[in-house]
């Protein structure tokens, strides 16, 4: 559905956006992760044709939209936008602001349109109330509901949960994934919140000064994080010296740890990503105290120093509470 090949882009002298390559499938939801100023939104702007491309080509269903010199305007490349403020007309109710691009639809047939949409994102019988009269989440799908009424080929959202409060961003995030799945959308979205993009995408693409660092499923940038930077990025671990062993694995101070990458010589110094997941608290183990504790839900997150100084984090139920400065022991959970 979307393809971006080797795609530059720029402002004046400034290239933003280096050589970035990624693909969507029909049906795929896609998320570009980064922090402010790495060149996410403007990747996005270019999708839409808000921006003209430098270098390489964007297609969608195999039609070039955009390459050095050509650029399709935004009108005639059938995609939706859900904006970060949402962008609801006050002056149309509900109803009115999902039509709001139905002009190609016969008239007719347009009340059945936005009866079904509202349907899909859980308003039916809301069409009469006015934006003001919603709350953020119903005004967010509200925005999803006017974006996917014309059945555009592919739907871009832009920080579309930021204005939300943090408490609702990751469950509205669900919420939109299972709507634009069983609406059988493409889309693509940019955000900064690395949970937001767990709960919404099939494909993360972790960006950094420009350049598109990884793109795969959650899983695998999670767990097999290509660069440094994209371990650091998503989400929480500690970095640990390592020695390479020739039969296989890597010598820590925390022991032996298998080997995920055995492509090393032995005696190879390496650094190892460690996840709090990877090691909790016991009765044996190797002597640490407590710096910090942090509530996650389900479990809690400890930070601690090991007698020579190496910081850890390790995670724990919520059973086995540890206030700052206590001894405990720390071992390996994998």
């Amino acid at each position: 559905m979307l393809e971006v090949n080797n795609v530059s882009l720029g402002y004046g002298d400034t290239t933003v956006v280096h050589q970035v390559s990624l693909q969507l499938a029909q049906g795929e939801i896609g998320c570009l992760l980064g922090a402010s100023g790495c060149g996410k939104t403007t990747l996005l702007r270019a999708v839409a044709g808000f921006e003209p491309v430098r270098a390489g080509a964007i297609a969608l269903q195999g039609e070039q939209v955009s390459t050095p010199g050509h650029c399709l305007p935004p009108q005639r490349r059938d995609i939706g936008m859900v904006f970060q403020e949402h962008a609801l007309f006050p002056h149309h109710d509900v109803a009115g602001n999902v039509g709001f691009g139905l002009h190609r639809l016969p008239a007719a047939q347009r009340p059945a349109r936005i009866a079904e949409m509202l349907e899909l994102v859980g308003l039916q019988g809301m069409g009469s109330r006015w934006p003001h009269e919603l709350s953020g989440g119903q005004q967010q799908r509200v925005a999803l509901a006017r974006a996917l009424a014309p059945r555009p080929r592919l739907l871009l959202m832009d920080e579309p949960f930021s204005s939300l409060d943090a408490s609702l961003r990751e469950s509205i995030a669900r919420e939109v994934r299972a709507i634009l799945k069983q609406a059988q959308a493409t889309a693509l979205m940019v955000t900064h919140d690395q949970n937001e993009a767990f709960a919404m995408a099939d494909n993360i693409g972790v960006m950094a000064q420009g350049q598109l660092m990884q793109w795969g499923s959650a899983t695998q940038v999670y767990c097999t994080p290509a660069t440094r930077e994209v371990a650091q990025f998503v989400g929480e671990g500690v970095w640990l010296a390592a020695t390479a062993r020739a039969e296989g694995g890597w010598d820590t101070v925390l022991g032996r740890l298998p080997a995920s990458q055995p492509n090393y010589a032995r005696g190879d110094d390496v650094q190892v990503l460690l996840r709090p997941e990877h090691l909790g608290l016991g009765a044996t183990g190797l002597p640490a105290t407590v710096l910090e504790c942090k509530f996650r839900g389900s479990h809690l997150i400890y930070s601690l120093q090991l007698q020579g100084g190496q910081k850890l984090m390790a995670q724990s139920p919520l059973t086995q509470v540890h206030a700052p400065d206590e001894a405990v022991f720390v071992q390996l959970a994998v």
